[in-house]
């Protein structure tokens, strides 16, 4: 019994002693302790790395934007484009200069002005390809379709539009020739084309809609921070 309630009792032969009960807990506890401050430490130095994708991202990011500026700064006026920040998507915003109304077919000002900008845009970015995961060459238009149709036909319509657009948009400057030259296995690998139709709408400062700027084609960076961060957390 003695034995039971963690008494010490000597061994008559070899004079041993049994492990108290409350020495035995405190060695447990030793051992849950260690292991906890192990997973701190993993989960601090996890967090830290992923702090460190965080800040290179944003820094990346600027440096993406202030690139792009210094580029363009001079043509946006005329293109009818801006660029956007947070997002890193360079907004071409005239959409007459785009497409005719309803229709996928490129005009005319339109090839000039990619004529010019595409190739620009992929040297610019040359530099920044270990940091890309896409770019994503996106149709958007405004919400409205012909006379009496139904909100869903728009949206359905738009988005045939949309996506017609944007593949129109892909083969003429996968065509260009300093393209098809220096960046076509980079592009075919890398640039993508989405319609979204009118999903993602441009609304005034009275909340309404504003269908010229709604109706647009955009150039957007994807950088490949999320796939830093899972490669971190694929390998604690």
């Amino acid at each position: 019994m003695d034995k039971l309630f963690g008494k010490s009792v000597s061994n008559s032969e070899g004079g041993e002693h049994w492990m108290s009960v409350s020495d035995l807990m405190a060695g447990l506890m030793m051992v849950f302790l260690f292991i906890s401050v192990a997973l701190m430490r993993d989960a601090m130095n996890e967090r830290d790395k992923i702090k460190e994708v965080a800040v290179t991202y944003e820094k990346t990011q600027e440096a993406i934007y202030l690139a792009l500026l210094d580029e363009f700064a001079t043509d946006l006026e005329k293109w009818g484009a801006e660029i956007d920040r947070s997002t890193l998507s360079l907004n071409f915003t005239a959409p007459d200069v785009l497409f005719a109304n309803g229709k996928a077919n490129l005009e005319d000002e339109f090839e000039v002005i990619l004529d010019d900008f595409f190739p620009r845009y992929l040297e610019v970015l040359d530099r920044f390809k270990p940091s890309l995961q896409e770019i994503k060459i996106e149709g958007h238009t405004s919400s409205r379709w012909n006379q009496g149709s139904s909100d869903y036909e728009a949206y359905f319509n738009n988005m045939n539009l949309s996506q017609a657009r944007t593949r129109a948009v892909l083969s003429y400057v996968m065509g260009l020739e300093p393209v098809r030259v220096e960046h076509y296995s980079w592009v075919k690998e890398n640039v993508a084309a989405v319609g979204y139709s009118s999903s993602k709408l441009i609304k005034k400062a009275s909340g309404e809609e504003d269908e010229k700027r709604s109706r647009r084609v955009s150039f957007r960076v994807i950088t490949n921070a999320e796939e830093q961060i899972r490669k971190i957390l694929g390998a604690e």
